[in-house]
């Protein structure tokens, strides 16, 4: 018999890795109840369906220390449709993870025992050292090789962990959430930093160490960081991997807090409504632990608990497997002609720059793959805009592993593959990174435009053309049986590129 929420055949389209099997993590926080459905279960989180619920669950656990029946109401009510959406998704596994609210309630077992009821599978109750433990892991998966402090902050807790070598060694909970700190300054944010600057006189972040980064995660403070962005005008708005300077997030804060709301606050009107009048205690809260830990940056981390629960159930070589590489490559498999032109052109670049005797460090030649991987992903859109269509898909996708400098660059490599070296749309993006990035970017996207004319997207063709330097003459080398390629278009893209690449002379040969 078919039901109303699926069919009978497969629904999974073309678009989507062949044979992966959603997962799922339904987070039941004191703030929001949000199920976040993922393509598949590997070291790069893609996800495929994303939703939540603000139910307030941690209103006023602080002060009767139960969970209000309304706001169980509303989270129930909300879970009954992920667990409907679960089911259509054909979800394979969904893991249920409930943190301070509930862990902190008297009445939490009939909640619990409710969401399971409706979801079919067991609710995971987090202790505060596991929130804390599986945050930190959050921040590796996001932010691979990350060391130092790591802060969860949700609407009931904050959870501070120190974290080394991908993994963490110590870790604190504190009853400093947001809807906690509401209601226990009497809606003040000024009291709440004070209450926060108390709590966090014992804390971890005493040792954090001098110059040291901060890594903030959390919802409330993710709806801080854009607010930065939308003040400061960024150019790129993700939080993601997002870098400010300690003191510039401090005087941010404080001002906040010294307004008290975000009432008629520039860009206020872009934040979320259910996370408006709590940002102002998120402020508080991260102007204290700046403060306390004497840190010189702040990053922001748009992955936490869901996607380090995720993380750590990966064996070690799936955890040491490289995020972007792994996510350029899906991309690559699911929107390029041929997936393996993408090797032959890591081969054809690596070979010039060889040749040619070019500087590159480990994290260049990363960036240069991953380029590869990405560089005919855009072929679909009309001509006139794959270039501005493309720095959509990379710059604002949600690949994992790499900061906004690094963004910029793949987004400015693919925008001049197909716009040219003095592409409008990589312009908009060269801000975020210094003058040698761009030049970069700019190099690599012009000899991408040498090779496409040769090969059509195709594999095969590369691997038998090469670069040869003499006396500071740039020559292509094509085989006999090749020569054929030798023509206007491909002429013109090379002067082009020697340009670029500052050689005053080249020339097409054939052997």
């Amino acid at each position: 018999m078919n039901k109303f929420w699926g069919v009978d055949a497969d629904p999974t389209a073309q678009g989507r890795i062949k044979g992966a099997k959603p997962v799922a993590v339904l987070d039941i926080g004191s703030n929001s109840v949000r199920l976040v459905v993922y393509e598949r279960h590997a070291r790069a989180l893609t996800p495929l369906y994303n939703e939540k619920s603000s139910c307030a669950l941690g209103r006023g656990v602080g002060q009767a220390g139960r969970l209000a029946e309304a706001n169980m109401a509303q989270a129930l009510n909300a879970i009954k449709r992920f667990a409907l959406v679960s089911r259509m998704m054909r979800v394979g596994k969904v893991f249920i993870l409930a943190t301070s609210a509930v862990r902190d309630a008297a009445n939490r077992d009939e909640f619990v025992s409710a969401v399971e009821a409706l979801m079919a599978s067991p609710v995971r109750v987090l202790s505060g050292e596991e929130e804390a433990h599986y945050a930190a892991l959050g921040a590796v998966a996001g932010i691979p090789h990350y060391s130092g402090m790591v802060g969860d902050l949700g609407g009931g807790s904050l959870e501070i962990s120190s974290i080394a070598d991908g993994a963490d060694r110590d870790g604190q909970s504190f009853e400093l959430g947001v809807i906690r700190l509401q209601d226990d300054s009497n809606g003040s944010p000024g009291k709440a930093a004070g209450i926060v600057r108390d709590c966090l006189k014992s804390s971890l972040l005493a040792t954090a160490g001098k110059d040291s980064t901060f890594a903030a995660i959390g919802g409330t403070w993710r709806a801080l960081a854009k607010l930065h962005q939308i003040v400061r005008n960024y150019p790129l708005h993700m939080v993601q991997h997002y870098v400010v300077p300690a003191a510039e997030m401090i005087a941010f804060c404080d001002e906040i807090v010294g307004a008290s709301s975000l009432k008629g606050y520039e860009g206020a009107d872009q934040v979320s409504s259910s996370r408006r009048e709590l940002v102002p205690f998120g402020a508080a809260v991260m102007a204290e632990v700046l403060k306390a830990g004497g840190f010189r940056d702040v990053v922001f981390s748009a992955l936490g608990v869901r996607e380090g629960y995720l993380f750590g159930m990966l064996d070690e070589r799936e955890q040491a497997i490289d995020p972007l590489i792994q996510g350029a490559e899906e991309l690559s498999v699911l929107r390029s002609r041929s997936p393996a032109h993408a090797n032959d052109l890591i081969g054809f670049t690596s070979q010039f720059l060889a040749v040619t005797q070019a500087e590159e460090s480990s994290e260049q030649a990363r960036l240069r793959t991953v380029a590869c991987l990405l560089s005919d992903i855009g072929w679909r859109a009309h001509p006139d805009y794959r270039g501005s269509q493309s720095i959509d898909a990379v710059a604002y996708g949600s690949l994992s592993g790499v900061d906004h400098p690094g963004r910029a660059f793949l987004a400015q490599v693919i925008a001049i593959r197909y716009d040219g070296p003095k592409s409008k749309s990589a312009a908009s993006l060269a801000g975020l990174g210094d003058a040698a990035l761009t030049q970069r970017a700019r190099l690599i996207g012009a000899l991408f435009r040498v090779a496409y004319p040769m090969t059509a997207a195709m594999p095969g063709i590369l691997p038998r053309i090469h670069f040869e330097v003499d006396d500071r003459e740039l020559s292509l080398v094509l085989p006999a049986d090749l020569a054929f390629l030798d023509g206007e278009h491909l002429q013109n893209r090379f002067d082009t590129f020697a340009n670029v690449a500052g050689f005053k002379t080249v020339k097409i040969r054939v052997l």
